[in-house]
């Protein structure tokens, strides 16, 4: 029963606070860690909220180390893999002195491919002089890595698209057929997984791999004692993704592209092959150019209606058919030229997969992005999907977040999941927010609807803006209203001469601008949804959080539109058991923003009218910490007078 050692540990001097600097026992870290430890033993469910500052990494770490068994802890993503696996788990793990073994595993495109790396050289058609000098650093690290991870390699951002080139897929990788089989960082990641007692995985990578049994995670499950999900709350989401099916013009592309680099080495003298390529590529590009915009999602019914969709899509099927013949007839030359002729029969049982009508329970849509073109096929409802997935073996399965409850109620999120029977349990921040953070919705906002809202947020937070000196995030439910936004407050900080460094979302890196923020000290961020959650920027650099509107998801939303209709068809209410709950979850997320520390102090200023006009708007203030609230501007302005006051 390790489950009554759980207490001594956390207490003032026990093992972490003897062994961890500024390390702070709470009764609420204890609570929590004893129910993570009761669900590991029983080999239970436990969904977990605990409210920011409770400590809830630590919570869940050390009864994960003192469990024994095998340990699979997924987190939202790489960035807080890394956090854990190189921070916290050694720092909890030393100070326990527990003897565990611990792996860090990614998917496969975040590792250098020595068989795709060396092709690279060879080719020598790399689009750029940047791509070029790219290359040249990742060969060189290829070299001195033992990992092959690519964020080991901070000269080359991981945005680069030459990454594409010397990583491999699940298209695109030889297996043991590869000639460099044996020196390969992937086989290599996941070996150490496999011998490991805990290993750190991030969510896509999770459920990719129980879906498509190819990252290495479907190998760790059967011999698992215990399954962690830290920020659970971005799970429906992501397992929506991967218990669908989609296929898109980059895949299409990058066939071809193999395809092209194959037949060089393994059938010169085919010349029919690099025509098919070449024919398959214009096809998807043209198909592309059937969506006029840039980028957003539209049901199948809506895209078919476009002019000319049905014909661009059928001659891009049709090109993949005459390529897949072709490459049938030289596969047996390698084993480069199988693997793409396997890719594309697979490619082209997708696409007249997704093109079947008759599918039920699934919402079919298209996704545009600025150079390519997704089709999806999504469940409307992954419960019984997910039960099914953690059925079976008798095995602890833990979820956590600061934001999964609404008003301390999970039944929208058992429900999502597929949870009904798991044990669900909430703990309040620990921070005192009545003293330390104040929810101000200011009076007189228009319609969210209204043409002009935006200026409406911008005029409102304004004078704000000058009381807390900068020190401000603005969080937009649009990238429109945030680049709106920006141009107004741009234009006023002109006018008005404030000197306050004005960052925008997109200008660079989100870790950049964070670091920016923190380091001016008085910035102000403009931000959209990357920005309301996995953000932690403690003291005086963040006072302010401006809200412009509560973040429903957009009812044009293929996917979002055919799960309210069908839960309407059920005779319930799609709003008050899905939109709204979602949209609690959302806010939380973003208000959770401002008070990070115990010493913290701001301002949570949520513009939207419909906080106080509409009858749920109080179901959603109520599912915030207890802030201190107002609706009077000069008590909102009075509290960062207060606060230099104090500080001086």
């Amino acid at each position: 029963m390790f489950t009554q050692n759980i207490s001594a540990l956390f207490a003032p001097n026990g093992a972490l606070a003897t062994h961890i600097p500024n390390f702070r026992s709470r009764p609420q870290q204890v609570e929590m860690a004893e129910a993570i430890a009761e669900a590991i033993e029983g080999n239970s469910l436990l969904i977990a909220e605990a409210g920011t500052g409770t400590g809830k990494t630590f919570a869940y770490l050390v009864p994960a180390l003192l469990g024994g068994g095998k340990v699979v802890l997924s987190t939202g993503t790489k960035n807080l893999q890394d956090q854990l696996f190189q921070r916290d788990l050694p720092t909890v793990r030393d100070a326990l002195k527990a003897p565990v073994s611990i792996a860090l595993l990614k998917g496969r495109a975040n590792y250098v491919c020595h068989y795709h790396l060396e092709r690279a050289q060879s080719d020598g058609r790399l689009p750029t002089r940047e791509d070029v000098r790219h290359l040249a650093r990742i060969v060189q690290y290829a070299k001195i890595t033992q990992t092959g991870d690519k964020s080991g390699l901070a000269d080359v951002p991981e945005t680069a698209l030459i990454w594409s080139h010397v990583t491999s897929t699940r298209d695109n990788c030889l297996g043991q057929e590869c000639p460099m089989h044996k020196e390969c960082f992937v086989l290599k990641a996941r070996k150490e997984a496999m011998e490991a007692d805990v290993v750190v995985v991030n969510h896509h990578l999770f459920f990719a791999d129980v879906m498509l049994r190819d990252e290495g995670v479907a190998e760790l499950l059967p011999a698992c004692n215990t399954v962690i999900f830290d920020e659970a709350h971005q799970l429906p989401e992501t397992a929506s993704l991967f218990f669908g099916e989609n296929i898109s013009t980059s895949q299409l592309l990058e066939l071809a592209r193999d395809t092209t680099i194959e037949a060089l080495s393994g059938a010169k003298d085919f010349t029919p092959l690099p025509e098919a390529c070449s024919a398959l590529e214009k096809a998807a590009r043209d198909f592309r150019l059937i969506f006029k915009k840039n980028e957003g999602r539209m049901n199948a019914e809506e895209a078919g209606k476009l002019p000319g969709f049905a014909n661009a899509l059928g001659h891009m099927a049709t090109q993949l058919g005459k390529l897949n013949e072709l490459l049938e007839k030289q596969a047996e030359r390698s084993e480069g030229l199988e693997n793409c002729w396997n890719r594309g029969v697979e490619l082209a049982h997708k696409i007249k997969h997704w093109q079947d009508e008759t599918q039920t329970e699934v919402v079919r849509w298209v996704e545009i992005f600025n150079h390519s073109v997704q089709l999806n096929t999504t469940p409307l409802s992954i419960a019984d999907i997910f039960a099914k997935q953690i059925g079976g073996t008798p095995r602890a399965w833990i979820f956590t977040s600061a934001t999964l409850a609404v008003k301390r109620d999970f039944s929208h999120y058992q429900g999502e999941m597929g949870l009904v029977t798991a044990r669900t349990a909430c703990w309040d921040s620990p921070f005192n927010y009545p003293e330390q953070a104040l929810l101000y919705a200011p009076e007189n906002m228009p319609d969210p609807n209204s043409p002009a809202y935006t200026e409406a947020v911008v005029a409102a937070a304004l004078p704000l803006l000058e009381a807390s000196k900068g020190r401000a995030f603005l969080l937009f439910t649009s990238l429109r209203a945030m680049q709106r936004a920006h141009e107004i407050l741009q234009a006023e900080f002109d006018r008005k001469n404030l000197k306050y460094p004005l960052m925008l979302q997109g200008e660079s890196s989100r870790n950049d601008l964070l670091a920016r923020f923190r380091d001016h000290g008085n910035a102000v961020l403009l931000g959209s949804q990357s920005f309301w959650e996995g953000v932690d920027v403690r003291g005086e650099a963040l006072s302010l959080v401006v809200i412009d509107k509560l973040p429903f998801a957009p009812p044009d939303d293929p996917v979002l539109a055919a799960r309210i209709a069908q839960i309407t068809k059920q005779g319930r209410n799609a709003f008050m058991e899905y939109q709204l709950p979602r949209a609690v979850i959302n806010l939380k997320q973003g208000a959770g923003r401002l008070i990070r520390d115990e010493s913290d102090r701001g301002v949570l200023m949520i513009c939207d009218p419909r906080l106080l006009s509409k009858p749920y708007g109080k179901r959603i203030w109520q599912s915030l910490p207890p802030f201190k609230r107002t609706r009077v501007l000069a008590e909102a302005v009075a509290f960062f007078e207060t606060a230099a006051t104090e500080l001086a």
